[in-house]
């Protein structure tokens, strides 16, 4: 093994075992192949994530994460109206998930794994993609630009979220190839924004 002489970090750890995952799939990778991949014991790899399962955790939550800093900058934009917000902001999300399952499906399939064996992880994903349609969702009734039927706009923020499940749900990509798939994401925001503006 040739060791390496650049930092350890924990950007650097994760990166690797995403290659690791992308090389081996979730069931065979290990951490000595992530230490291999890194040029450093696996015991180093220990020190900075103390199990293999806390490692899956981070690397599952870093690739649910890389697109949620762009999505929260949608959210709270308030230099236009909130359906414009509110539609940029369901693409952005589609258009995410439709590259990550399109752009590299090997890892999008070992990823579809490491989900199901997080689902902590994934709930706080979600809490915080539902938050960020809270956010344009209030800001919207605050304008007068959306009525609500609940007084809490969460609830409607996750009526939204779950609405357009089929556009970001890992469990329907087979489905984001279709040539109608732009078409129906469409027809299903404008049928959300009407049922909002007031």
């Amino acid at each position: 093994m040739v060791m390496s002489t650049e930092p350890l970090t924990a950007e650097r750890i994760l990166a690797a075992t995403e290659e690791v995952l992308r090389r081996h799939g979730p069931a065979k990778a290990t951490v000595v192949d992530v230490a291999r991949q890194l040029g450093v014991s696996h015991g180093t790899v220990y020190r900075h994530f103390r199990t293999k399962a806390a490692l899956r955790e981070a690397v599952t939550e870093r690739w649910l994460n890389r697109s949620t800093d762009l999505l929260r900058d949608i959210a709270t934009r308030q230099d236009l109206e909130s359906e414009a917000v509110l539609r940029l902001w369901l693409s952005e999300l589609f258009q995410a998930k439709l590259h990550k399952a399109g752009d590299d499906p090997e890892l999008f399939q070992t990823y579809e794994v490491l989900l199901r064996e997080n689902s902590t992880v994934v709930e706080e994903h979600i809490a915080e993609l539902v938050d960020q349609l809270r956010v344009i969702v209030q800001l919207g009734v605050a304008r007068g630009e959306f009525t609500i039927p609940y007084e809490s706009p969460a609830v409607s923020a996750r009526a939204v979220f779950d609405a357009t499940g089929r556009f970001h749900d890992p469990v329907y990509a087979a489905e984001w190839s279709r040539p109608s798939i732009g078409e129906e994401f469409g027809a299903v925001v404008d049928l959300l924004l009407q049922g909002l503006k007031s």
